[in-house]
C-alpha cells in the first residue's frame, strides 16, 4: 500500500495518507488564489477514513466562505495557522481535499488535471500534455474506473 506523510509548517500537526488519492486537481480559480495567496492550488481528492492524525495536536477547523456560496472547511494548524486539508458542500466530510504542498517532500503528486484555467494567471505555463478545462468537468468522464467506485462506495455510506 502507498502512503503519504505531511503536515503543517510548526510540525505538530501529522497526517499520513494511507492510500493513493482518488484523483488531484490543480485549481486555478481566483478563490484558491485568494486562499492560498498563490497562483493555484493543488489539491488530493481522498476519504477522509485514509487520512490519520499522527501528530502532537489535530487540526482545528475554520469554516469560510466559497465561490459556490455553500462553503467550505479548511483544517488549519492552531499554532501556525497552516492549511492542511478542506472539505467542500458538494462532497461533505467525507472527501478530503488534502493541500498537497503540506505533504513531505518527493511525495510525487502532481495534478490529473487543471480546473479553471479561465482564469489562470497568464505566466502559469501547463506542461506539455497536461489535461486542462476552463472550468470544471465531469467526473464520470475523466476519472480512472477505481477512483468512481471509491466515491461510489462513499455515496452509500
Amino acid at each position: 500500500m502507498t502512503t503519504y506523510e505531511g503536515g503543517c509548517t510548526c510540525r505538530q500537526v501529522r497526517y499520513r495518507m494511507t492510500s493513493r488519492p482518488m484523483f488531484v486537481h490543480g485549481c486555478h480559480c481566483t478563490w484558491c488564489q485568494r486562499e492560498t495567496g498563490s497562483a493555484f492550488a493543488t489539491n488530493a481528492m481522498i476519504e477522509a477514513d485514509r487520512v490519520e492524525s499522527i501528530g502532537e495536536i489535530t487540526p482545528v477547523m475554520v469554516d469560510t466562505p466559497s465561490a459556490s456560496g455553500k462553503g467550505q472547511r479548511i483544517w488549519r494548524c492552531p499554532n501556525c495557522q497552516v492549511a492542511l486539508w478542506s472539505n467542500y458542500a458538494g462532497s461533505g466530510d467525507r472527501v478530503r481535499f488534502v493541500r498537497v504542498g503540506t505533504l513531505d517532500a518527493g511525495h510525487g503528486l502532481e495534478p490529473d488535471i487543471h480546473i479553471f484555467t479561465s482564469t489562470k494567471q497568464p505566466w502559469v505555463v501547463l506542461p506539455p500534455g497536461a489535461r486542462a478545462v476552463p472550468e470544471f468537468y465531469k467526473p464520470s468522464e475523466l476519472w480512472p474506473a477505481d477512483s468512481r467506485e471509491r466515491f461510489a462506495a462513499l455515496r452509500k455510506q
